[in-house]
C-alpha cells in the first residue's frame, strides 16, 4: 500500500495516527480491508485532506453545511437532526411523512435567495433519511436507491477516471452540487474550486483533531494540502472526490463486541446478547439480509414499509418493475446509536424496527417473500434488541475516537448571527423575517443578508449598525449610501422586493467583509425595513440580528 504521495515525507508526530488509519486491522476484526480502486490508492496525506474537506462547512455555497453535518459518528454516521417533511399527500403529520435532513435555503444561480414551493425561505429538507457513512466503503452501490455505482466519471471534464470500484468517489461529489443539500442552483465545479483556492481550511470549525492541526501547521492552505496529497497544487473535481473517498475508507467500525466475540473472546458479549445473536441467526432470521460481517447483504429489498407509490425506490434508477419499492439494506453496525431508521426515517427507535419486522411489515405490494411475521415474544424481542443495539456498536464510533474523531462545527456553536427582538407587522399581519444564517467570518466574499415575508413589490432597505444597540427605528427613505464599516451606522442600498402580495416579498443583499483587524471581534446589528402603507408608521420591520465578526 502506498503511504506517501506528493511530498514524500511526514512529520514524526503524525506517524502513529496516520499509519494507524492505513495499517491492517487487528486479527480480532471480522471485516476485511475496504476495497480500493487502483486509480485512487489510499495515502495518509490524502486521507487527512479528505477529512478536512468532509468537515469543512465552507464546502457549501453559504458556509452552513459540511458533509459531516449530516453524518455524525456519535449518531452512527447518520444525522442528529430529524426534520419532518410532508409526504405524497402534502399534508403534515400524516403517516406518509418523511424525516429528512435540512440543507441550504434555496438560492438561484446568482446565489440570491429564492422561495421554495414547500420550504419557503427555510432550509430545504432531503426527501429521504440520511444513511450512515461509516462502513460505506464496503458497498458496491450507495444511496438508498443505489444510484451511485462503481463507474466514476469526472463531473468537471466528463473523462472516465475509475471504470469500476469508484462508488465512494461517485457518491462524494453529488451533495456538493445538490441545490437542496449544499449548493445554490447551477453551482459549478469552477466555483467550488475557486472558493477552495482562497479560503482558510476549516476556518469556521473549532476543536480540530490532532491530525488535522498537525497538517495545517505545515500545509496551511488547500492548494498546499492538495500539493502534499497529489504532487501538485491543482484542485479538481476528481481530486476532491479522491480525497473524500479515501477518508471514508478509513471509517471501518470493526471493534464491536461481536468482532471480539467472533475472534474468541467469549465474554465480549453478555449472556443476553449471545441469546440475541442466536435469535438473529435463528428464529428471527435477520441474517438473511443483514449478513455478517457487514450486517448487510448489499442488496435492495421491498420490506413493506409504506405503499410503493410514495417512493418507488430502486425502480427510479433501473426502471424495472421488480425494483418497485426496493431500498438498500442498511448495515446494522452502530444501529444502536441512530435516532431514525428506514429510508424515510419514520421509525425512531430500534425497538420499533424490531416490532415492524415481528409483525411481517405493513404493506404487501411487491414485498420481499422473506418478510413474514416472526412470532417473537416480548422477552425475545428484548434479547434481539440488546444484541443489535450493544453487540454491534463500535465504542470508538460512540466516543468519537480516531478515526471517528471530528472537529466542532460552527453550526453546533451558539447562533451567529443571532436573532434578537421582534419585528413589526405589515399588510395582512405578516411580520417580515430576516434571513441571516451564514457565519460572519472574515474575510467573507458575497456575505448574504436576506428578507422574506414582506410586501411583494415594496421598497426595502437594510440598516447595519455598529452601535451597542440595534437600529430599532427607520432613518430615512432607504436612499443608498456608501458601505463603510468604519462608520457607526449605514443604510445599505435599497432593494425592491420580489414576489407579489402580502407576506410574499423577498430579497437579498450581499456585501464583502474585508479581512480587517479592526473588524475582527466587533459586533454589528442588522435589520430590514419595508415601506408598507398598512404598517404602523408606514414601515414594517424584521427582527434584528447581531453579527459577531470573527
Amino acid at each position: 500500500m502506498t503511504v506517501f504521495s506528493g511530498k514524500n515525507w511526514l512529520p514524526v508526530f503524525a506517524w502513529a495516527g496516520l499509519l494507524g488509519l492505513l495499517s491492517a486491522h487487528p486479527g480480532k476484526s471480522q471485516l476485511p480491508q475496504p476495497p480500493v480502486p487502483p486509480e485512487n490508492p489510499v495515502t495518509a496525506l490524502k486521507a487527512v485532506l479528505g477529512k478536512m474537506l468532509f468537515w469543512d462547512e465552507q464546502m457549501s455555497s453559504d458556509n452552513t453545511v459540511s458533509c459531516g453535518t449530516c453524518h455524525r459518528p456519535e449518531l452512527g454516521g447518520a444525522d442528529v437532526r430529524r426534520v419532518r417533511l410532508p409526504g405524497l399527500d402534502e399534508l403534515p403529520n400524516t403517516p406518509d411523512d418523511v424525516f429528512g435532513s435540512p440543507g441550504v435555503v434555496r438560492s438561484d444561480a446568482n446565489n440570491d435567495f429564492l422561495p421554495h414551493s414547500l420550504h419557503g425561505l427555510r432550509p430545504q429538507v432531503t426527501a429521504r433519511r440520511t444513511p450512515t457513512v461509516i462502513g460505506a466503503a464496503f458497498f458496491r452501490r450507495l444511496f438508498w436507491d443505489g444510484r451511485s455505482g462503481g463507474r466514476f466519471v469526472d463531473p468537471q471534464t466528463g473523462e472516465l477516471q475509475i471504470p469500476r470500484g469508484g462508488t465512494l468517489e461517485n457518491q462524494s461529489v453529488q451533495p456538493l452540487i445538490s441545490s437542496v443539500e449544499m449548493a445554490h442552483e447551477g453551482r459549478t465545479w469552477e466555483q467550488i474550486i475557486g472558493k477552495l483556492s482562497g479560503i482558510e481550511p476549516l476556518a469556521l470549525a473549532r476543536n480540530l483533531p490532532a491530525d488535522i492541526e498537525d497538517h495545517l501547521g505545515i500545509f496551511p492552505t488547500y492548494p498546499a494540502l492538495f500539493e502534499a496529497a497529489f504532487g501538485s497544487s491543482e484542485i479538481s473535481a476528481t481530486r476532491i472526490a479522491f480525497a473524500l473517498a479515501t477518508y471514508q475508507r478509513t471509517l471501518v467500525p470493526d471493534e464491536t463486541p461481536w468482532d471480539l466475540f467472533q475472534a474468541g473472546d467469549q465474554q465480549a458479549l453478555t449472556a443476553d446478547q449471545r441469546a440475541g445473536l442466536d435469535l438473529f441467526r435463528g428464529a428471527a432470521g435477520c441474517n438473511r439480509c443483514h449478513t455478517a460481517p457487514l450486517f448487510s447483504d448489499d442488496q435492495f429489498h421491498n420490506i413493506g414499509l409504506r405503499p410503493n407509490q410514495e417512493d418507488l425506490g430502486r425502480q427510479l434508477v433501473t426502471g424495472l418493475e421488480r425494483d418497485r419499492g426496493r431500498f438498500k439494506t442498511a448495515t446494522l453496525r452502530n444501529a444502536g446509536l441512530r435516532n431514525g431508521f428506514m429510508h424515510n426515517g419514520s421509525l425512531r427507535r430500534l425497538g420499533q424496527v424490531i416490532g415492524f419486522y415481528n409483525r411481517g411489515g405493513d404493506f404487501g405490494d411487491n414485498q420481499d417473500p422473506r418478510i413474514n411475521p416472526l412470532g417473537l415474544n416480548q422477552a425475545q424481542r428484548g434479547l434481539l434488541l440488546d444484541f443489535v443495539a450493544n453487540g454491534l456498536t463500535d465504542p470508538r464510533v460512540e466516543q468519537g475516537l480516531p478515526p471517528f474523531d471530528r472537529p466542532t462545527l460552527r453550526s453546533e456553536l451558539p447562533p451567529n448571527p443571532r436573532r434578537i427582538r421582534q419585528g413589526s407587522e405589515g399588510t395582512g399581519g405578516f411580520i417580515p423575517n430576516i434571513i441571516a444564517g451564514s457565519p460572519p467570518h472574515l474575510p467573507s466574499e458575497g456575505f448574504r443578508l436576506g428578507i422574506g415575508g414582506g410586501l411583494g413589490g415594496a421598497n426595502a432597505f437594510i440598516v447595519v449598525s455598529g452601535d451597542s444597540t440595534p437600529p430599532g427605528t427607520t432613518t430615512g427613505t432607504g436612499i443608498p449610501l456608501h458601505v463603510d464599516f468604519g462608520a457607526t451606522m449605514h443604510i445599505m442600498e435599497s432593494v425592491i422586493l420580489s414576489g407579489q402580495g402580502p407576506g410574499n416579498g423577498f430579497g437579498t443583499f450581499k456585501l464583502d467583509i474585508p479581512d480587517s483587524p479592526d473588524l475582527r471581534g466587533r459586533d454589528f446589528f442588522v435589520q430590514w425595513f419595508v415601506q408598507d402603507p398598512n404598517a404602523s408608521g408606514g414601515v414594517a420591520a424584521t427582527a434584528a440580528a447581531r453579527l459577531d465578526l470573527f
